[in-house]
């Protein structure tokens, strides 16, 4: 069975990063699953749609390739935006998840990186992690990172954005933001990167030696 990494945890929480060094370090392909429902998000502005149509928003979906997520677009302040709103469609959901699933089959492993990798989409996941920070500390991350893109954007306002998409994600029924049961969590509200990406190896680590048992 494929070694399977899975990060999970809400927006601005580090697990984007600590996810790329986890790829990095054991030479596996990384899917960041957010940067999916971001470019149906931006497909479906982009040919101005109407972001809460659910048909719309799936037949952006069922179109999707991967190479989309390499457009600077997804990684915009509004594309985060929209992918909260998109996700919320069972169809939306429905039209990626064999490719996310597909994803997860590679071998000898694979990091994916997401909201419901753990619970949903690769529940039996060696490795599962919860990544997760304080509202405040998230918001502060995500701010920064905006402003270091180029984008006039108030502390104020992604705080609120957070607290937000938390609500709307931690509510969705089919595929709610929650910490599976045998996932690590691991709070990086005090952590440096480095220190978050040292406490993450180690849990990999630890799984690893018993998927070799």
């Amino acid at each position: 069975m494929a070694f399977v990494i899975a990060v999970d945890g809400p927006a601005a929480s580090g697990k984007g990063t600590i996810a790329g060094r986890l790829a990095a370090l054991y030479g596996y392909p990384l899917l960041d699953t957010g940067l999916l429902y971001r470019a149906v998000g931006v497909g479906v502005l982009a040919s101005a749609g109407d972001l809460d149509d659910p048909i719309a928003a799936q037949a952006v979906a069922r179109a999707l390739d991967l190479s989309d997520l390499d457009r600077a677009e997804v990684r915009t302040r509004a594309a985060g935006e929209a992918a909260s709103r998109v996700a919320v469609h069972p169809g939306v959901r429905a039209a990626l998840f064999d490719l996310q699933r597909d994803f997860t089959k590679r071998q000898p492993g694979s990091v994916v990186d997401g909201r419901d990798i753990g619970t949903v989409i690769a529940p039996h996941a060696p490795a599962k992690l919860y990544v997760t920070a304080r509202p405040e500390v998230r918001a502060e991350r995500r701010w920064k990172q905006l402003v270091g893109q180029g984008e006039a954007v108030d502390f104020e306002d992604i705080l609120a954005d957070i607290h937000k998409r938390d609500a709307r994600d931690g509510g969705r029924k089919d595929a709610p933001m929650t910490q599976a049961p045998d996932a690590v969590l691991l709070d990086t509200s005090e952590m440096t990167i480095e220190q978050a990406f040292d406490a993450a190896r180690r849990i990999v680590e630890d799984a690893r030696a018993r998927h070799r048992l």
